[in-house]
């Protein structure tokens, strides 16, 4: 029975962390790597933990009163989680519980002085470190004060930080258990925490090490400024000497105190140069024997290091998997398709397969590695502007790596006057009949593809989709689909740098190009507006619409006054746009077809905040002041020098822009209309699947790859353990912020604009869409929690599509995420709404209610007061 209660950490491997907690499993783990020493201890496990509170049946109710309160519920928490740390250190420890307690101190020195250290199993996980959130007590003396000390690791399980963790993470109560370490107190010289990667940069090849006098209690309650080493191959690359005013010291009756330090010791390196190498080179050691990087606890006593604890540091970006040891470049592929939310590995795995360049998985997001494009001088600069011109932010961090002499290595540009593979640069007439044939043709492979795969299923199925990616990526490659996008995006380039130059006119083209004939997406805002048209003379149908709560609301409308026309103008909509929704790119998203109650109130603002035909007017004003505006922009270059060679040049441009500027948005429209058609016929597999019994759930195919499913079609056979690491592993990645730019090192690179031409406390981005606005700020995080009035402006993190049907309402855009020619941009000009997108933190540093000023041609906010 002693042996369930009491473990040796000797006897303690990385599997036991039900057992022995997460900080037990690794203290365990580490004192079995030769060469790493560790104090000598023993772990008090999660059986002793759960025979204690046994013994105080009131802990379920106070447990069943904590499950209903959620992490804002502070003063509640407070106090429940208090009570509740009351009664487990009332509990008497039970006799067989203690003795085998005090038989293992026996064993060490019933005398000696101790660290006691909670462990709990939800604590120094791969995917969630605890790190702070129980309780740790240092130099405690003797068997009866180490059994009470015991007895409030037990009670700091239900610190309020600690509840509240779990509450923030999704995690029960009930599923997290205490055990407690007890080891032999080390009384160092110097102590601190080596991060074997950059903790900031994500750079897994520099190491961090923070040092400082006495115990690390000092360091880790932040009572001093630490010493900081940073280590390179071996060797210290920078180092901060810190003034270490004061320490914590043991005292000799146990306890601790903080003590003020000399003044000739202060700024005195707490290790030297050489400990730091050496203290690196053990922390690598470590590393490697738990396969990723670990933030370590470190004392250094008699010249020697003891390790008391490492955890893995779970705020570091994954690396994609690479088969080489070469550098490499990544850049996001979430930030230029206005998605940076983790995907599940059905979507992943779906979009890589339909995907027209090779992508790299990590954290839950997608990447493309461009190492090899900027070797060579030419293809270099030409994706530098590329992304320049996109997204500044990109361009900034790129550069950021090639200023480093050596990660990039210089390649030899293609041979001369030979165009790259795929080139499909060739100039196109601005031929609106070449957009109607793109569309058409688009149209058709849609229509086969739902013809054609509505009677395969099992096998059959995943070969006739192996088959329908290769077509999907056929019709996206066309070279004229490829000629038509860029015809509009590189007339709107010319039109502003031009006109810049030529009128001194920033971003004209914003206004040339409003309501642009042909934007699936603009349409799709507007045709809700006409949705609500139908609607807003039913009261009755109004009321209903404002307490749906179930998916099949559309087959009760018809039985209200004027609820038979809602209904058909709902499911017209939904037939044109069904199968868009938000983070659309993951094919696991529910689409609007599956979810209609997303879009009701979306259609309620509609009905409140516009008139009748506002649809059509609003398409109208638009094209009238695109007229205008060109008629204005074609009289004033004619009165310069050369300006009729000028006035004609912008004419053929602002043509070409009209025509094909719309058409930006339809592949995009494509793309879901087919991922909409391979998930209808997946989920009807899964469905089959799980009528076999193969399968617990029907989506619990969006946690498997495309080819893991078609495994599983195949043989009948799923890895249940699987769906639940992906399952715990997608959870995790939401708490990550992809980087626009990674590196194989590891390095998560931001960018910077660099400007000093903004007013000071102005928040700085990219102008995406002309114009000055001021208005209430509304910070939206879900499209279907927004309450939108006319004048607002939206802030959020990003937009795609289907955010598109609330871009009528508003007055001003600003979010975190996007680029020139991304989504929010795109319908921001196409409505006229003041926009800049790519700002840092704007839904932090922007309250939701704020009044702000938006001057989306020179691309900065205002906080007013």
């Amino acid at each position: 029975m002693n042996e369930q209660y009491v473990l040796d950490l000797q006897e303690i491997d990385v599997s036991q962390v039900t057992v022995v907690g997460g900080k037990g499993a690794h203290l365990g783990a580490l004192s079995r790597i030769e060469g790493i020493g560790v104090p000598a201890g023993f772990c008090v496990t999660t059986d002793a933990f759960r025979r204690a509170l046994a013994q105080a049946p009131s802990v379920n109710d106070q447990l069943d009163q904590l499950s209903c309160l959620g992490p804002d519920d502070g003063a509640a928490v407070r106090a429940l989680s208090a009570e509740i740390r009351r009664t487990i250190e009332h509990i008497a420890i039970p006799g067989d519980l203690a003795s085998a307690i005090t038989s293992a101190l026996a064993r060490l020195g019933d005398q000696a002085a101790y660290a006691v250290r909670s462990s709990a199993t939800a604590e120094d996980l791969p995917t969630a470190s605890f790190a702070g959130q129980q309780d740790t007590y240092l130099n405690v003396v003797g068997p009866t004060a180490i059994l009470q000390h015991i007895g409030r690791c037990w009670a700091s399980l239900f610190t309020e930080r600690a509840v509240v963790y779990r509450q923030r993470n999704g995690i029960d109560h009930r599923a997290v258990h205490m055990a407690v370490v007890v080891q032999q107190m080390v009384f160092p010289q110097a102590a601190g925490i080596l991060f074997t990667a950059d903790p900031v940069t994500g750079n897994r090849k520099v190491a961090t090490v923070d040092a400082s006098f006495g115990l690390g209690e000092a360091l880790v309650s932040g009572l001093v400024n630490p010493d900081v080493y940073k280590v390179r191959d071996d060797a210290v690359v920078a180092k901060t000497i810190a003034a270490k005013q004061r320490a914590v010291h043991a005292l000799a009756a146990g306890g601790t105190r903080e003590v003020a330090i000399d003044a000739q010791r202060q700024e005195q390196p707490a290790l030297s140069d050489a400990q730091v190498v050496r203290l690196v080179q053990l922390g690598r050691r470590i590393e490697a024997h738990f396969g990723r990087p670990q933030d370590i606890e470190w004392c250094l006593v008699d010249d020697g290091f003891q390790v008391v604890q490492s955890r893995p540091i779970t705020t570091l970006f994954p690396l994609p998997e690479t088969d080489d040891q070469e550098n490499h470049v990544y850049v996001s592929v979430g930030h230029q398709q206005m998605m940076t939310d983790p995907m599940k590995p059905l979507g992943l795995s779906v979009w890589q397969l339909t995907a027209m360049v090779p992508m790299h998985e990590a954290g839950g997001r997608l990447f493309v590695d461009v190492t090899r494009r900027l070797g060579p001088p030419a293809s270099r600069a030409a994706l530098l502007d590329l992304v320049g011109r996109g997204d500044p932010l990109v361009r900034d961090a790129l550069e950021t790596v090639l200023d480093r002499d050596d990660f990039v290595p210089s390649l030899p540009d293609a041979e001369p006057g030979r165009p790259p593979a795929g080139d499909a640069s060739a100039p196109v007439e601005p031929d609106p009949a070449l957009v109607t044939e793109l569309i058409e043709r688009s149209q058709a492979s849609v229509a086969a593809l739902e013809r054609g795969i509505r009677t395969k299923t099992g096998p059959a199925l995943f070969d006739f989709l192996w088959e329908a990616f290769e077509e999907h990526k056929r019709v996206l490659g066309d070279p004229l689909n490829f000629q038509a996008i860029m015809a509009g995006m590189e007339a709107t380039w010319w039109l502003n740098d031009n006109l810049s130059e030529w009128l001194g006119e920033k971003h004209a083209a914003d206004t040339l190009t409003l309501s642009a004939p042909g934007n699936v997406t603009s349409e799709m805002g507007l045709a809700l507006l006409d949705v609500a048209d139908v609607i807003r003379p039913h009261p009755e149908v109004v009321a209903f619409l404002q307490a749906v709560e179930d998916e099949d609301f559309l087959d009760d409308l018809a039985k209200l006054a004027g609820g038979t026309e809602a209904r058909d103008a709902i499911e017209s909509y939904l037939d044109r746009y069904g199968m868009r929704c938000v983070g659309e790119i993951d094919i696991t998203r529910p689409r609007w077809r599956e979810r209609p109650t997303s879009l009701v109130p979306l259609i309620l603002d509609n009905v409140r905040n516009f008139a009748p035909g506002a649809a059509e007017r609003r398409f109208e004003e638009g094209r009238q002041t695109a007229l205008k505006k060109e008629q204005d922009v074609l009289s004033r270059l004619r009165t310069l020098p050369g300006g009729d060679q000028k006035a004609d040049q912008a004419k053929r441009m602002i043509d070409r822009v009209r025509t094909f500027i719309g058409y930006r948005e339809y592949p995009k429209y494509d793309i879901v209309s087919r991922y909409f058609v391979y998930k209808q016929a997946l989920l009807a597999e899964a469905e089959r699947l799980v009528q076999a019994g193969v399968l617990p759930e029907r989506e619990d195919v969006f946690y498997l790859t495309f080819q893991e499913l078609h495994d599983v079609a195949r043989s009948n056979e799923l890895d249940g353990e699987l769906i639940q690491q992906r399952k715990e592993a997608f959870r995790s990645y939401h708490a990550l912020t992809p980087p626009r730019v990674l590196t194989s090192d590891g390095e998560a690179v931001t960018g910077a604009y660099r400007r000093d031409d903004v007013p000071a406390g102005a928040l700085v981005g990219l102008p995406v869409s002309a114009g000055t606005i001021e208005g209430r700020a509304r910070v939206i995080l879900d499209v279907a929690e927004a309450d939108i009035e006319a004048g607002d402006i939206l802030v959020t993190t990003f937009t795609d599509p289907s955010w598109s049907p609330l871009f009528v309402g508003i007055a001003g855009l600003v979010t975190e995420v996007g680029g020139l020619m991304t989504h929010g941009a795109v319908i921001a000009r196409e409505y006229g709404l003041p926009a800049v997108v790519g700002v840092d933190q704007a839904t932090r540093l922007i309250r939701d209610g704020q009044r702000i000023r938006v001057h989306g041609t020179e691309g900065y906010i205002e906080l007013l007061p």
